[in-house]
Parts: structure tokens; C-alpha cells; sequence
């Protein structure tokens, strides 16, 4: 089916309710990337990155700040201690126990600078290749779910749907959110397309919204070979460092209002 028939061929109405997040935080000092401002008037949950990969306590405090003025949620972003290659980079060789360690400092320092904003975070996902190895390898997924119950054990793990990550959460018994991407191309297996392969990014804001809407009907993403993968969704997640952020998380948002979904935050009654 092309593009053109599965717009035509879209839901009228979905009745159930969703989280439409996206992470942001991700400038620091001098350096701007993405628009932190319009984003927190669309969305409903946003992840802070927490000073590894971006953000530094100025930016964390004015994303957690906008945050609580909009009514979004917040939970913290943490990485691999990458600022040069923005938290894209595979680093291995630290053990489990100490990237636990590094994984709950970063969770802390947005639990502190949350507070002088009068907010709290609430979720935990991980930004990059630490999401990327934590959804694809069993002690990575750990890790982070160990790192989080350590902190809080009422922290929401965020997870891809089956991947390690959801299994980690289900096995320590965290709360979870299972998420899917508007904006990022799927492989067979239910993982993201590695970002240096062509069409791994979505732009068109038409299209994500189409294949968004057509998930929520059926509960399956479709890979770039066309296979249904079985997803369960909880929350949507638009990039906020592409230039076209904002207007694909504004038509998704309109979209799925007009098509009879429930958007709030994960942690509204």
C-alpha cells in the first residue's frame, strides 16, 4: 500500500489514551539545538537530557521550568558520557555495576534540578547508544532497570516494545512505558534503523502522522521491509533535535485529537 492510500484508508476515530513525549534539554552553554519552548506546548511528557550527552543545569532547570508551566511530565535522559558525539557513540568496557552508578548520578542531578523548578521526574529513558544497547542486549537493559529501581522504584522504565529493555522492567518489576517512534524507521526485530542508514530519520510530517495512527488501530509498526511488528503503545515519541520537530509533533497532535485520542500525561489520574 503507497502513502497516499494509507492516509486515505486511516481511522476515523481511536478511542483510548495516549502520552506524546520527546526529548529535549539538549543544548548547552552557547549551543541551541531544537526548540525546547514550542515542543513543551505540544507534547505531554518530555525526557531531560541530564548533562552527558547535552544540557547543563541552566538548560535543565529552564526545560524542567516550561515543563511545569505546561503540564508535561518530565524524566531524565541519560547516556554514555559522550558530549562530543552527543551521546551517539558506543562506548563499552565499564562494567555493569559502575554504569549503574553513572546511569542513577545523572538521574539525580535531574531530581535536584527538578526541584528548584518545583517539578519531579517521574521516568527514566536512555538517550542514544545507551538506549539503542540497552533495547538490544540483555545486561545493558538490565543496568539501566537496576540503576532506576535503585533510585526510585517508582520511576517508569520507558522501553521498546519487545526488546530487552521490556523485559528488564517486567523482570525487577518497575512500572513501565512502551514506545514507539514517529519519526524513526523500524527494523524486522521491532529495533530502530541505525541513523547512518538512509531513510532511518522520517521528515515528512504526513507520513509519521499516517504510520502513528495506522499503529494505534492495529498494534503493529511496519518494518522498512513491510513486515507487521506487534507493538503495545503507550506513549509517541517525536524527536526534538530535527529541524522539522515541531511541525511533525503539531500535526501528529492535531491528528490524533481529531481522530478521538486521549492525549495526557502518563502520570495524570
Amino acid at each position: 500500500m503507497d502513502e497516499a492510500q494509507a492516509r486515505h484508508d486511516l481511522p476515523e476515530t481511536l478511542t483510548m489514551r495516549v502520552d506524546l513525549n520527546s526529548d529535549l534539554g539538549e543544548s548547552f552553554g552557547a549551543w541551541k539545538m531544537g526548540d525546547d519552548e514550542a515542543m513543551l506546548g505540544i507534547i505531554t511528557s518530555a525526557s531531560i537530557a541530564c548533562g552527558w550527552h547535552a544540557g547543563d543545569p541552566i538548560v535543565m532547570h529552564r526545560a524542567a521550568e516550561l515543563a511545569k508551566k505546561n503540564g508535561v511530565a518530565i524524566g531524565a535522559h541519560p547516556s554514555f558520557n559522550d558530549l562530543w558525539g552527543f551521546g551517539r557513540r558506543v562506548i563499552r568496557g565499564t562494567s555493569m555495576p559502575d554504569l549503574e552508578k553513572m546511569i542513577a548520578y545523572q538521574i539525580g542531578a535531574l531530581q535536584a534540578i527538578a526541584a528548584t523548578a518545583g517539578h519531579t521526574v517521574t521516568h527514566v529513558k536512555a538517550h542514544g547508544a545507551l538506549g539503542n544497547l540497552a533495547n538490544d542486549e540483555d545486561d545493558f537493559a538490565m543496568a539501566l532497570g537496576r540503576a532506576i529501581k535503585a533510585v526510585d522504584p517508582k520511576l517508569v522504565y520507558v522501553v521498546m516494545p519487545g526488546r530487552p529493555s521490556a523485559a528488564a522492567a517486567e523482570r525487577l518489576g518497575l512500572p513501565v512505558l512502551q514506545e514507539i517512534f514517529a519519526d524513526r524507521a523500524y527494523m524486522d526485530n521491532g529495533q530502530l534503523v541505525n541513523r547512518r542508514e538512509p531513510g532511518a530519520v522520517i521528515h515528512d510530517a504526513q507520513a509519521a502522522t499516517a504510520r502513528i495512527l495506522r499503529a494505534l488501530q492495529d498494534n503493529v509498526i511496519i518494518s522498512i521491509t513491510g513486515r507487521k511488528v506487534p507493538v503495545k503503545i503507550d506513549t509517541i515519541c517525536v524527536h526534538g533535535d530535527t529541524p522539522t520537530a515541531v511541525e511533525m509533533a503539531h500535526q501528529l497532535r492535531q491528528r490524533l485529537v481529531a481522530a478521538g485520542v486521549d492525549l495526557k500525561p502518563y502520570t495524570a489520574a
